[in-house]
């Protein structure tokens, strides 16, 4: 027996044990080298696979503000900063760009002097529950370029809001290198009557024996404390174990109050709003066919349905349109509860989808429902940890990638994944080694079954406060989701862009977004596995 096809990035866990005292060591003194985290960098990676984390780090690498500490007084106050619309009096059509220039200024009203800052922009039209997301540019000197595509007539408004200034960002980077630990996990094993659980993660600070539970098959890390009388063979299960608290200095939470820097509107100096004119022809042109994961903005809202740029959409309004879809299908979500909202819409929507009682936990899974008069069968299964879930069974915490190898694929297999949330808390190499696992399994399906359907959710924007966004901030999922189109482009998999799709709308940001755009989503996933026949 020998495991298939063992990238050669495979770590044996061995070596991991000897270099996890080397956490918290190291301290603020070696700022330009990256932290070794935890023998992370000891994965053995190949030059091609070294040199693309190179590039999506590089890629994804923020502009930092002057050396020092910064006062609270002197960090961005979106309430002093405002932004202003170039040549807002100019005539514009359906198709034309909008441009706006954001002037950051601090709490005493000087102007920043660099850039660095976490903006959100979308331009909207209320009465036609119309809206788009904006492109930000910074120029790295406490202005912001922001680029709209006017895509509908009327009167288009727009709104900036600050998400995190400039120097919350670099708290966040901190405790992304930093303090990985920061959520934790645990696992209970159990013999007999007697039970022991302990704390487990993608690494262990060192001196006490561990369980090694690196998976065979993707070389993914997991470890856990050894029990004192257990074997590691008795673990039953996997759960969060907690958030730890006291993270931050008390200078350092000032840059986190959620009425004066979180998720605070940018006002505009003059007007907020320009007048858009129809086109004067029906252009068909304007559809951009080619699926580019960065095309941007990749969509919009008009009446409350999204309209693609690159793709029809088709809405399912009828349930009997989706069995229509379905018919003969087996669908599996793979990912967090992001896409467990999918198989709960879909059950929920679908009368002939019935689900089947697998005895699962509640909002863990996994999860089925069948409708045999149509032959369709959805599934959902979480990923592989880190997951903060409560409570999934040992026999159950499975890597998407190792599910996909056992998939046979073809006209008749849909899959859907969605993996970046319970990730945000680690350094990106953590993630980078996920998703290089899951695309070698991707393009294994593909290879023998091209027809299989393959969507991937990206992440969505969410709600904020002081506490959330040490853990989960919009800007760490952001940075998530750029690796994850960067590493899938050019993969024949489709793309539902579950993060515009929640910045463009009017509803308040969540987590979970509420059921028009899960609907909207579904419609966008459809789409793509039964496309109109034009």
């Amino acid at each position: 027996f020998s495991p298939q096809n063992l990238d050669d990035d495979t770590v044996s866990g061995s070596n991991w044990i000897t270099e996890n005292n080397v956490q918290h060591s190291l301290s603020q003194t070696t700022k330009t080298a990256r932290k070794p985290y935890c023998g992370y960098t000891q994965q053995a990676l190949s030059k091609r696979e070294q040199a693309e984390q190179e590039s999506l780090l590089a890629a994804i690498e923020w502009p930092k503000p002057p050396d020092g500490k910064i006062a609270f007084a002197q960090s961005t106050d979106p309430t002093h900063s405002d932004f202003v619309i170039v040549k807002p009096s100019k005539f514009f059509k359906v198709g034309d760009q909008l441009e706006v220039l954001v002037r950051m200024k601090d709490f005493q009203g000087k102007p920043k002097q660099y850039g660095g800052d976490y903006l959100q922009a979308r331009i909207h039209s209320p009465g036609l529950k119309a809206g788009a997301a904006g492109r930000i540019v910074d120029c790295q000197n406490g202005l912001y370029k922001v680029f709209f595509t006017l895509l509908w007539p009327g009167e288009v408004k727009v709104s900036v809001s600050l998400v995190h200034p400039s120097e919350a960002i670099q708290v966040l980077l901190r405790l992304r290198e930093e303090r990985p630990d920061r959520v934790y996990f645990k696992s209970s094993f159990k013999s007999g009557r007697y039970s022991e659980t302990t704390e487990c993660n993608v690494c262990l600070p060192g001196g006490l024996p561990v369980c090694n539970f690196t998976d065979l098959y993707t070389g993914e890390p997991w470890f856990c404390y050894k029990p004192r009388k257990l074997s590691c063979a008795s673990r039953i299960n996997h759960a969060k174990g907690g958030y730890l608290k006291g993270l931050l200095t008390q200078e350092e939470s000032l840059f986190f109050q959620s009425d004066v820097n979180i998720k605070r509107p940018i006002l505009s100096s003059g007007p907020d709003s320009v007048i858009v004119k129809p086109k004067a022809f029906t252009d068909s042109s304007s559809m951009d066919r080619a699926e580019d994961p960065t095309v941007s903005p990749s969509g919009y809202y008009y009446e409350d349905q999204w309209r693609s740029r690159t793709h029809w959409i088709h809405n399912f309004n009828k349930s009997d349109d989706i069995t229509e879809c379905l018919q003969g299908k087996v669908i599996h979500l793979f990912g967090d509860s992001t896409i467990r909202q999918w198989f709960e819409y879909l059950t929920a929507f679908v009368p002939g989808l019935v689900e089947f009682d697998l005895g699962s936990p509640k909002n863990v899974g996994p999860f089925m429902s069948v409708d045999l008069k149509h032959n369709i069968l959805l599934k959902f299964r979480c990923h592989g940890p880190p997951i903060r879930f409560s409570t999934v069974f040992s026999s159950e915490l499975r890597y998407i990638a190792n599910e996909l190898d056992s998939i046979v694929g073809g006209r008749n297999t849909v899959i859907a994944i969605t993996i970046w949330s319970h990730f945000s808390t680690f350094p990106v190499e953590v993630y980078i080694r996920r998703l290089r696992n899951i695309r070698r399994a991707v393009l294994q399906l593909l290879d023998r079954s091209p027809k299989t359907a393959i969507v991937i959710r990206t992440a969505n924007v969410q709600e904020l406060g002081p506490e959330v966004s040490l853990f989960n901030s919009d800007w760490y999922s952001f940075q998530l989701d750029s690796v994850m189109r960067k590493m899938f482009s050019g993969v024949a998999v489709h793309f539902v862009d579950a993060w515009e799709m929640s910045v463009a709308h009017y509803l308040p940001h969540n987590l979970h977004p509420n059921e028009i755009i899960v609907k909207n989503q579904i419609d966008a996933f459809l789409s793509y596995v039964c496309p109109l026949q034009t």
